[in-house]
């Protein structure tokens, strides 16, 4: 089970609603630039159908894949943390279907509701973890 969807069948059934109504459905078609290295990052991405990777300016040495991300994950870790900048190039290897979220709208939220707001954290902490470890 990926994280999102964990995040999401562990939040009460309000909470799920209120933090989903944030979200709307965007595609993006193969090979698009989502968000690149350094550029303000004020959104999130669960991706619902499609492939994604992340890749990393490695100065001197090119560019590193750091992730492919698969339906269920989570796409855009930095909205989150200040100073909300990019630490990825994101690019779309098929079509993408994803629900997108408002960072901000989000934050919000998570300030609002600690429920919804702890729930968001662990949800991104995990993912964050799970591409340091792998």
């Amino acid at each position: 089970m990926s994280t999102m969807t964990m995040l999401l069948n562990e939040l009460a059934p309000e909470a799920r609603d209120q933090l989903l109504r944030q979200a709307r459905p965007v595609r993006f078609p193969a090979d698009t630039h989502i968000f690149r290295e350094r550029q303000h990052a004020d959104r999130f991405w669960i991706i619902e159908a499609g492939r994604v990777d992340l890749d990393k300016h490695l100065p001197g040495r090119g560019t590193a894949r750091v992730d492919t991300l698969v339906p269920g994950d989570l796409l855009g870790c930095s909205w989150l943390f200040p100073p909300h900048h990019w630490r990825f190039d994101a690019t779309t290897t098929t079509e993408v279907h994803a629900l997108e979220f408002d960072g901000q709208a989000v934050r919000e939220l998570c300030a609002q509701d600690t429920s919804v707001g702890e729930a968001v954290s662990a949800a991104v902490a995990a993912a964050v973890a799970r591409r340091l470890l792998e």
